[in-house]
């Protein structure tokens, strides 16, 4: 799933292309996109766009007299720019957005169609999306501490729960941890005063250093490679590859649809966080411990 980084590399791209143009209509391909009844399609189209810019994990398109349109992209829904009107793409195409500068379309990879678009007007029916979670990039070490300590999560659902923390998710949540050296399922209630603000400090380094190194990437055009794995993460998407740090094999854990990538060297005192499919499956002959696992 997009998550801040990218869709900062996003908004700054549709900034260059759609701030000031005309939205001249949207496109449908799928019946199921459109979450919201009123105000409609009609209502928004011909209104110049303001500005794009982020909701959490949504892009907010924002209209003249306060109308918005909002995408979720979901864990596969991604966008691309034409220059010239295109129809949605036939095979995972979920809609055109033609502005008098070019058109973004919306596709989505999967067949669990979860991506979304909701069209609100006002502040008020802005504020309805946001789901509440704190902006981390600029806030303070004793913002963030009170953010974290007001739920008893792991330290991987705190930084994920759009509630608590805006913009991360399951890729950055595994670098931005590791960077921190603290293990994914710490409980947010444990954690001490040097901890949190290791913490802190380490997702303000791992989301400015992404926004930088996806910028570089996209070098100035639209991005098209928008994933959540990338060589150059430490952590994430590493299984069995060495840590950058002291060189132990990344460990991981797959749960749903989501999975946790440590190095149990500096993330967790060299103790195997138990993966629930297997240690079931082996019992007590489950390593506890990296050299257990280097054994076998």
């Amino acid at each position: 799933m997009p998550e801040l980084p990218d869709l900062t590399v996003y908004i700054d791209a549709l900034n260059e292309r759609v701030r000031d143009a005309t939205l001249e209509g949207i496109t449908l391909a799928s019946p199921f996109l459109l979450r919201t009844v009123s105000p409609g399609i009609d209502d928004i189209v011909g209104r110049r766009v303001k500005e794009c810019s982020r909701l959490a994990k949504q892009l907010v398109f924002a209209l003249e007299d306060d109308y918005y349109f909002v995408i979720h992209l979901m864990i596969s829904g991604r966008l691309q720019w034409s220059e010239e009107y295109k129809p949605p793409p036939k095979r995972n195409g979920l809609a055109a957005f033609r502005f008098s500068t070019g058109t973004v379309m919306f596709t989505e990879a999967s067949k669990k169609k979860r991506a979304s678009l909701r069209i609100v007007q006002g502040d008020d029916g802005l504020v309805s999306l946001n789901p509440g979670g704190m902006e981390v990039l600029g806030s303070k070490p004793e913002q963030f501490a009170a953010a974290l300590k007001s739920v008893n999560h792991t330290l991987k659902r705190a930084l994920t729960d759009q509630r608590v923390f805006a913009g991360i998710g399951n890729a950055y949540s595994d670098e931005i941890l590791l960077r921190a050296q603290l293990s994914p399922f710490k409980q947010s209630s444990k954690v001490t005063e040097d901890e949190i603000l290791r913490l802190h400090s380490a997702c303000q380094e791992v989301l400015i250093e992404w926004v930088d190194i996806l910028n570089a990437k996209a070098k100035g055009k639209f991005p098209t490679r928008v994933t959540a794995f990338h060589p150059e993460m430490a952590a994430h998407g590493k299984y069995k590859e060495p840590c950058p740090v002291c060189g132990s094999p990344i460990q991981r854990i797959v749960y749903a649809e989501n999975e946790a990538n440590y190095c149990a060297k500096c993330q967790t005192e060299g103790r195997l966080l138990a993966d629930r499919s297997l240690s079931r499956l082996l019992k007590d002959n489950w390593p506890k411990r990296l050299e257990d696992l280097e054994n076998l």
